[in-house]
């Protein structure tokens, strides 16, 4: 019976992630010119995306390696531990006659010593290629995360209430000091929805690592991320809401 083709709701597309990274960028360069700090973000987050593309290319190889790998340790071990207990089970035979009852004791728990720890090395080798892959994702999940606090830090220091009406922020000897109008309104929202929209990306990016692997620890970071950038941006566009009442200019 033939397998149901893959669709594209099945799975989330790395390429088509980066894609609308790579066209956020555009709309930076075009709309935010003066912005570079912005901008840096963006191609942060596509070298990211870039390298979990390169990974997915390279991963069934280098799982294949490691699979192979383990199994012939796999073989070393098992062959090393059937010798080892072979020998003591022969050398004991051997002196079956001349050895009281108690004193095979430290033999047997000689040969259960060697039978648990090939048995720890074998489910170690076993899931070897797993906790590799598992390390990968979550060092570049961490990398993620990091991200991520680095585009809250720049929506942080754009504050709205400097555009609105009888805003002040204190006096100096008497005089009222106003915050000095750096950014249009258009400028503050535009660079406050970009904002929100990397955090977004940043978010698919993670999801791209949940595809690679089902691991417990995986799928709890993911999940973290997604959290993270979900409050993030929803405080973001709270700041958003409260443009409605500048001025326009």
């Amino acid at each position: 019976m033939a397998q149901p083709r893959l669709t594209s709701y099945e799975r989330l597309d790395g390429s088509e992630v980066r894609a609308v990274i790579s066209y956020l960028g555009e709309r930076i360069d075009t709309y935010l010119p003066r912005h570079p700090g912005l901008r840096a973000a963006t191609e942060e987050l596509g070298k990211v995306v870039d390298a979990l593309l390169d990974r997915r290319r390279r991963a069934p190889a280098q799982r294949a390696t490691l699979v192979w790998a383990s199994r012939a340790l796999i073989v070393v071990v098992l062959a090393v531990s059937l010798v080892a207990v072979g020998i003591a089970v022969r050398d004991a035979l051997a002196r079956a006659g001349s050895i009281a009852a108690f004193e095979w004791l430290p033999v047997v728990e000689s040969l259960i010593n060697d039978l648990v720890f090939a048995g720890i090395a074998i489910w170690f080798l076993l899931s070897l290629a797993d906790r590799v892959v598992r390390n990968d994702l979550i060092r570049r999940l961490h990398h993620l995360r990091s991200l991520a606090h680095i585009i809250d830090m720049h929506q942080m220091s754009k504050d709205p209430a400097a555009l609105l009406p009888d805003t002040r922020l204190g006096t100096i000897a008497g005089d009222e000091v106003v915050s000095p109008r750096t950014m249009s309104v258009r400028d503050y929202a535009l660079y406050l929805e970009y904002c929100s929209e990397l955090l977004s990306m940043t978010s698919k990016a993670a999801a791209l690592c949940a595809e690679e692997s089902t691991d417990a620890l995986v799928l709890d970071t993911v999940s973290e991320i997604e959290n993270l950038t979900t409050g993030m941006s929803r405080k973001i566009w709270q700041k958003i809401s409260l443009l409605r009442d500048a001025p326009r200019a």
